[in-house]
Parts: structure tokens; C-alpha cells; sequence
């Protein structure tokens, strides 16, 4: 018996609606993002290069002036990679290094000495790379919890819309939380979204001292009253539905400036946020990008079934965001 067909990234529906191509994917996907991000290109050290779509990616970030790589990894294995993809590495400098760990290790030295302003993910596990980068002796961590944050491009949204913590952070606690939305916060400012409205999830709008992510919800509203989050509207806790859609708001009677509104969805743990962004980028139609806030410089995350197009938009996300911290090399 034949099993079912292969998923695919964008719904036959939606296809007209976002213009995508026969590959399904959108050819014009953040271009509002990559308008903004910051120049001249920033040195990124690209970690374990060795296949064609983490290859690709960081070449095409390089050609919309983005980045300058720097390669770190097994040079046959990225001449291979970049053989098999058509790509012209001249001009490009590669770091020669044994394996995916090692590479791991050396990126994070590059971006620790201030030899390159980002790291940026290839062909090797998240938990690799950034094992490496929270490390006490990588010298990259700094007095914020690092966090993950998707920023997601949907038909069915008509603004940016950031989802944090589906990437990283397990199961964050309050404090971990506090990192995680001034993160999100900070990178919501760097993209052009003066200040962003944040919705902290949960399973109700109602405090419930059973459910702990309404108990964290309602302590981080109170956190930002007093000044230990910055730069955002804080609400919650906030059911999915009340966060995007006003008329679900109304007809429970809430009365919420970040209801129906929301720039920025805060989930309680990783499982929601990472479920709820690829249902976004599997069933609506979404395009997804990703990086890493927290630590000296920010980590370019990416799925290893990402788009090179998706890839690039996470370079934006970096260079938009260093611009706006003043911190590019």
C-alpha cells in the first residue's frame, strides 16, 4: 500500500495568495526584512558548511550584501558541497578544521576574539553548536539567558510575527522567561516594530494557580510594570486565540491592549513554540526565519530543512539587529 504524500511547506491554496513558486516556495519572502537590515556586510563564521543548502544560504546572503562568510569545516567537504550546488567560493576565506565539532569550537573562538561579528548554523546539530556557545570557556555568554526566537512571514498574519522560546530554552523559568521576552523585545525594535506588543501564552486568561505559565504570565506583566522588562506591551495570560484575534477578545469580554494585536507570541515551553511555528510554516503558508539573542553575538539558527531563502532572512535578522545595537564590528 502506498504511504501518504510528502508534506509540503505551503498549501496548493495558498499559492496564488503568496506568489510562491513551483518549488513551493515564496521568491519573494521578506523583502521588508532584508530592505532593512543594516550595512556594510558583517564577518559571519559560518559553523560546518559541508552541504549544499547551508552553503547555499550563506552565498546568497553574501550576494545581497548581508554577510561576509567566513567558512569553518573540512575544506574537501565544503569544495564538495559547494561542486554539487554550483557555487564559486573565490574570494571566500575557509578555517580548516576536522570535524562539525571542532568547527563548533572554532566559531565560537572567532566570534569570542571579535574576528567575526555573528555565527551562523551548517550542517550540524543545534544541540553541537550551541553547546559550544554556552560554554563558560567560549567566552560568549553574557548576563542574559540566550533564547531562540522564529520570526514567521504569513499569509494569514499581516505583520512580522516572532515566536520565542521554540528553539532552545526546554522548559525556561521566570527569570529565563524575563530574558526571553526582552530578547524577543529587543529583536522586534531591530525589525522596524516600534513597541512591540507581546502575548505571554496559556491555555486560559485567567490566573490559575494549577496552570504555572498564568502564574509566570502575570509575574512578567508585573516585571515590566516595574522596569525589568523594557521597549514592550506586556499581557497575559493570553490564550492563542485572544493574542490574534480580536472578535475572540470581544466576545469573552476582554478588554486588552495586546489582544487581537499581538507582534510577539511567548510561549510556555519549547514543545508549543517549536510545534506552533512549523504548523505555521507546514499548514498556513509561512515562511520562517530564526536566530539566537542573549549571547556577545547573535547566532544565525536555522533548520536544516530551511530554505536558502530562509536562511538568508536569518542573516537579516542579524545584521538588522546588530545595526540596531551599535555592536557590528
Amino acid at each position: 500500500m502506498q504511504g501518504p504524500p510528502a508534506p509540503r511547506k505551503v498549501a496548493v491554496d495558498l499559492e496564488d495568495a503568496m506568489g510562491t513558486s513551483e518549488t513551493g516556495r515564496d521568491e519573494t519572502a521578506f523583502e521588508g526584512l532584508l530592505a532593512r537590515a543594516g550595512q556594510p556586510a558583517i564577518p559571519a563564521a559560518i559553523v560546518h558548511p559541508v552541504d549544499a543548502l547551508s552553503l547555499s544560504g550563506a552565498i546568497e546572503a553574501r550576494n545581497h550584501g548581508l554577510i561576509e562568510p567566513v567558512l569553518v569545516g573540512p575544506p574537501a567537504r565544503i569544495e564538495a558541497a559547494a561542486a554539487a550546488a554550483g557555487l564559486d567560493l573565490s574570494g571566500i576565506e575557509i578555517v580548516t578544521v576536522p570535524h562539525s565539532h571542532a568547527a563548533a569550537a572554532e566559531g565560537v573562538r572567532l566570534a569570542a576574539s571579535g574576528a567575526v561579528s555573528a555565527l551562523m548554523k551548517g550542517a550540524l546539530a543545534t544541540s553541537e553548536l550551541m553547546a559550544a556557545c554556552v560554554a563558560p570557556a567560549g567566552g560568549l555568554r553574557t548576563e542574559r539567558r540566550m533564547s531562540h526566537i522564529f520570526v514567521m512571514e504569513t499569509p494569514a498574519w499581516p505583520s512580522w510575527l516572532l515566536i520565542s522560546d521554540g528553539g532552545l530554552n526546554i522548559a525556561p523559568d521566570l527569570m529565563t522567561k524575563r530574558w526571553i521576552v526582552q530578547n524577543a523585545i529587543d529583536l522586534a525594535c531591530a525589525i522596524g516594530i516600534e513597541l512591540p506588543k507581546v502575548a505571554l501564552l496559556s491555555a486560559t486568561e485567567v490566573v490559575d494557580p494549577h496552570i504555572p505559565s498564568t502564574l509566570d504570565a502575570a509575574a512578567l506583566c508585573k516585571m515590566a510594570e516595574r522596569g525589568q522588562i523594557r521597549g514592550g506591551i506586556l499581557d497575559g495570560p493570553l490564550a492563542f486565540d485572544l493574542a490574534i484575534s480580536k472578535e475572540s477578545a470581544a466576545a469573552k469580554g476582554l478588554v486588552s491592549p495586546v489582544a487581537g494585536a499581538a507582534d510577539i507570541l511567548i510561549v510556555p515551553g519549547i514543545e508549543a513554540g517549536n510545534m506552533l511555528a512549523k504548523q505555521l510554516d507546514y499548514l498556513a503558508g509561512a515562511n520562517a526565519a530564526g536566530i539566537v539573542l542573549g549571547a556577545k553575538v547573535p547566532v544565525i539558527l536555522t533548520s536544516r530543512s530551511d530554505s536558502a531563502r530562509e536562511r538568508v532572512a536569518s542573516c537579516a535578522l542579524a545584521a538588522a539587529w546588530l545595526d540596531w545595537a551599535g555592536r557590528a564590528i
